[in-house]
């Protein structure tokens, strides 16, 4: 399936496929009019000597400063190169191919003003799949300049791409592609630089991820209540019901779907009349989480399908206006908030996890080992724990306040989008290893009491099963690491997430 773009809303989704399924892109056919509108009106005011931002004006700490007229297309060429100074480790592929994809979305809005065979080589490299090299360090969140000239320069034959396997010169990329040089107009190199692409990008794929971690956390919590015999009046309907407060109603939902036909639905199944609180409240927690990526995913899909150029072109006014939509507060914004979200549930994961530990609580033997204390059992995985959550409360700090005025104090707020995209992302892989050791200490907690798999819920069954399938019971004790790690890397695929996903569509 081909993904059209210009006209019809895209999403996560379409960004999804794009990246990790190598989607092919296309440009909606009524989209091109809207571009060849908005490219006249570009080359009209070139041609008037009328002062224009980005056009006939030099950009930064320059402004104001008039370009030659014979120097506007050279001048162009000369500005990505200017900015390309991104460093560090380059993103891997399919970041990248969002990138591609997220610039190529904004582009054909139409109000970049970008000459259409510009628009046209962005589709092409994306579909033959040239990557340009990208580091990943130097956005401040005032659109991605950095890194989006670095996803530029290959588009004319400069800087660096990976294609076929190997990293090239961007010449080299082209041309083994089949693909020739474009040439920049007046005003193209900004607009291919001028977005915020690459933090569009990135927050989209951590965004997915954490939509599915969110589910594959819950089938862990809800086969931890199994091990623990929790209670589960706090998930009843009536109760969620009379404070319904953001996504607590639905979070309760999917746990009671994971726990259909579980013995703990019976009466006096629960071996406490209430439980510790952090298992008592991930609804209320999870379904806050949830409810911040929500608001994240709505952030981004608003990124992907508006034209944020600044100057923006106005076709219908034959207009070019400088402005204020290359700021994205309210996205960084967004990207913090769910990073506080994802350390309450992760601090609650790992109280979770210790109280299984605790004889008294849950009438289990101590450390979840049956061979007596001349066996460790999990004791030892409450360090790795504690160092996780130290991780994760170091990149639940906010990243949007950090920042220092640029270009002789004209650039003097910024919101370093970018950077806290990242750190969400972050967050999100010690994330992955928490939910791992939750689904280990719930599917131990099972074996040791003996639980028949048929008293399991439908979805808590699955996730056993799934779990049982990685990695074996704890008897004799054994490096436990390498069963995290394998287990991780199943949360990170997806593995625990799909019967989690389905019971919260249906």
């Amino acid at each position: 399936m081909t993904i059209e773009v210009g006209d019809t809303w895209v999403g996560i989704a379409d960004l999804v496929r794009v990246a990790r399924q190598d989607e092919v892109v296309a440009l909606a056919s009524t989209a091109r009019a809207r571009l060849v509108a908005a490219r006249d009106v570009v080359v009209r005011l070139a041609a008037s000597g009328a002062p224009v931002y980005g056009l006939n004006s030099a950009l930064g700490a320059n402004t104001g400063a008039l370009l030659a007229e014979g120097d506007l297309e050279d001048y162009q060429r000369r500005a990505v190169r200017a900015r390309a100074v991104a460093v560090g480790p380059a993103y891997d592929q399919s970041s990248v191919r969002a990138m591609q994809f997220a610039r190529i979305a904004g582009l054909a809005r139409g109000g970049s003003g970008v000459s259409p065979g510009v628009l046209d080589a962005c589709i092409a490299l994306l579909n033959h799949q040239v990557h340009p090299v990208v580091p990943r360090f130097g956005s401040i969140g005032v659109a991605d300049l950095p890194q989006l000239s670095h996803l530029a320069l290959p588009l004319f034959g400069e800087g660096e791409a990976e294609f076929g396997g190997e990293v090239l010169k961007g010449g080299v990329a082209l041309q083994r592609a089949g693909l020739q040089p474009v040439q920049l107009g007046a005003k193209d190199g900004l607009a291919l630089i001028s977005s915020n692409a690459a933090t569009t990008a990135r927050a989209a794929l951590v965004l997915h991820d954490a939509t599915a971690a969110l589910d594959a956390w819950l089938a862990a919590v809800a086969l931890g209540f199994e091990g623990f015999r929790a209670n589960l009046s706090p998930l009843h309907p009536s109760a969620v019901m009379a404070r319904p407060a953001t996504g607590q109603v639905e979070a309760a939902s999917q746990l009671r779907a994971l726990l259909k036909g579980s013995a703990l639905l019976a009466p006096g199944a629960a071996r406490r009349v209430q439980d510790p609180v952090s298992l008592r409240v991930v609804a209320q927690v999870h379904g806050a989480a949830r409810g911040m990526i929500n608001l994240a995913r709505e952030q981004v899909e608003v990124e992907l399908n508006s034209a944020a150029d600044s100057p923006l072109v106005l076709a219908d006014d034959g207009a070019m206006l400088s402005n204020g939509n290359f700021h994205i507060p309210a996205l960084a914004l967004a990207l913090d908030a769910c990073a506080i979200a994802l350390a309450q549930a992760a601090s609650m994961s790992v109280a979770r996890c210790q109280r299984f530990m605790s004889p008294a609580l849950t009438g289990l033997p101590l450390q979840l080992t049956r061979h007596g204390p001349a066996h460790s059992g999990f004791a030892t995985v409450q360090k790795t724990l504690t160092a996780l959550w130290a991780e994760i409360r170091l990149r639940a700090n906010p990243g949007s306040l950090d920042y220092l005025p640029v270009s002789e104090g004209l650039e003097d707020h910024a919101c370093m989008a970018l950077g806290v995209a990242e750190k969400l992302g972050e967050l999100l892989e010690r994330v992955h290893y928490l939910i791992a050791i939750e689904l280990l200490v719930a599917a131990q907690a099972v074996d040791l009491r003996e639980t028949d798999q048929a008293a399991l819920g439908e979805g808590t069954r699955a996730s056993y099963l799934q779990l049982r399938d990685l990695v074996a019971m704890l008897d004799e004790d054994r490096p436990l690491g390498p069963d995290i790690d394998r287990v991780q890397r199943a949360v990170a695929s997806g593995l625990f997430s799909s019967w989690a996903a389905n019971s919260r569509a249906a």
